[in-house]
């Protein structure tokens, strides 16, 4: 491909910025892969079980975050690009039916599947941008996920401890790598124009990845329901799940949703902004997925003996929510409004009292606590002109 090829590649300054049918249908794959997620965590509910998910979660999200932000540069409509997303959904995929197993036998087609994706993907861009000098960017990005192959595949080799201890390894320099703007001896580090910075795209990536995740809570609530049989206590739960869902959505939206694309785009530092609005919807997904664990074990367990893992579940999935909202949050509006954290507080408070009674009441005091954050969050502003985003400088 010649210079002016590769440059065909990239998004025009005057293209929508609107996200695309193809990463619509990217996200779809990521429906399943947080569905297995949840199966991580249901079937182990002890520390461990919970350590192992936070490194799968960690691995499958930068795998979506590493292809989301390629449309961000390069013209969606092109074959090439096209590829490239289609067969990361199809090695995503393939993760997702190793997660499970993913610390037991089907380490090697996770780890292999992980590395296949992002080294695959990394390579095809270089490849496509032979001659541009974004070729150099390609090549910092290629050098990264070869680094963090090794503990990988290592891990996947190796059993027990060895393996959690190398994947911890695997994900840290995944990570440290975007921390660092994938520096590289010999060929320094991205510059701020080569970094994800189309603020309408970013936030609408944002939006859909989080309303997967509510997608999945759902989904994960109504099979458990329909297998479960209607019983009373089960299809009152079950809503009680659903009305959940619906104060996280509203949670999530209200404000700082909705200006997230306003705040990114009148930042000094969009791509850094970009980059902490990404975590924080990391904490917010965490906390879902949970949830979502949780709806499904009360719709199970509506009036069973409450135990000290299910209330952590049943409580910790909100928890997590609301500390990654705060964050989100702060980086709209450079401050956090003080129902956050007084919900945090209430759910810590109580903890010990739901260890005495069934999980659907522990259920329908995470919800209480929910709707009393959404109550407040109109109460706050009611009368009151919309506050403009303000994102730290």
């Amino acid at each position: 491909m010649t210079t002016s090829g590769a440059g065909k590649l990239l998004r025009k300054p005057g293209d929508p910025q609107r996200a695309t049918f193809l990463e619509l249908f990217f996200d779809l794959a990521f429906v399943y892969v947080l569905t297995q997620l949840g199966r991580v965590l249901s079937q182990d509910l002890t520390w461990r079980g919970t350590f192992h998910t936070l490194v799968l979660l960690l691995a499958v999200w930068w795998v979506w975050c590493s292809t989301a932000t390629v449309p961000d540069r390069f013209d969606p409509q092109r074959p090439t690009i096209q590829l490239l997303v289609i067969a990361t959904l199809v090695g995503s995929l393939l993760m997702a039916v190793a997660l499970p197993e993913a610390f037991g036998v089907q380490g090697l087609v996770f780890a292999g599947a992980y590395v296949v994706v992002q080294v695959g993907r990394s390579i095809g861009l270089l490849i496509a941008l032979r001659g541009h000098e974004l070729q150099r960017g390609a090549l910092r990005v290629v050098v990264w996920f070869c680094a963090s192959a090794v503990p990988w595949i290592a891990g996947a080799l190796a059993h027990g401890t060895a393996r959690e201890a190398l994947w911890v390894l695997a994900v840290a320099i995944d990570y440290l790598a975007g921390k660092l703007r994938y520096l590289t001896p010999g060929l320094g580090r991205s510059p701020p124009s080569e970094l994800p910075s189309a603020a309408e795209h970013l936030a609408e990536r944002h939006r859909q990845f989080f309303i997967i995740a509510l997608g999945e809570m759902i989904l994960v609530s109504a099979s458990t329901l329909g297998g479960s049989g209607f019983a009373p206590d089960r299809t009152t739960a079950f809503l009680v799940s659903i009305a959940a869902t619906v104060l996280l959505w509203r949670i999530y939206i209200y404000r700082a949703g909705e200006l997230s694309a306003s705040a990114i785009a009148n930042s000094r530092d969009p791509a850094r902004l970009g980059l902490s609005a990404f975590y924080a919807h990391l904490v917010m997904v965490a906390g879902v997925v949970v949830a979502a664990v949780g709806a499904e074990l009360v719709i199970a367990h509506p009036s069973g003996h409450p135990e000290p893992a299910w209330i952590a579940i049943i409580l910790g999935g909100p928890a997590l929510f609301l500390a990654g909202r705060s964050r989100f949050e702060y980086v709209v509006f450079s401050r956090v409004s003080r129902d956050r954290p007084i919900g945090l507080l209430a759910l810590a408070a109580l903890t010990p009292l739901m260890l005495l009674v069934p999980p659907i009441v522990a259920a329908l005091a995470a919800a209480a606590v929910l709707a009393g954050v959404a109550i407040s969050d109109a109460a706050r502003t009611r009368g009151r002109p919309p506050e403009p985003p303000s994102p730290p400088g």
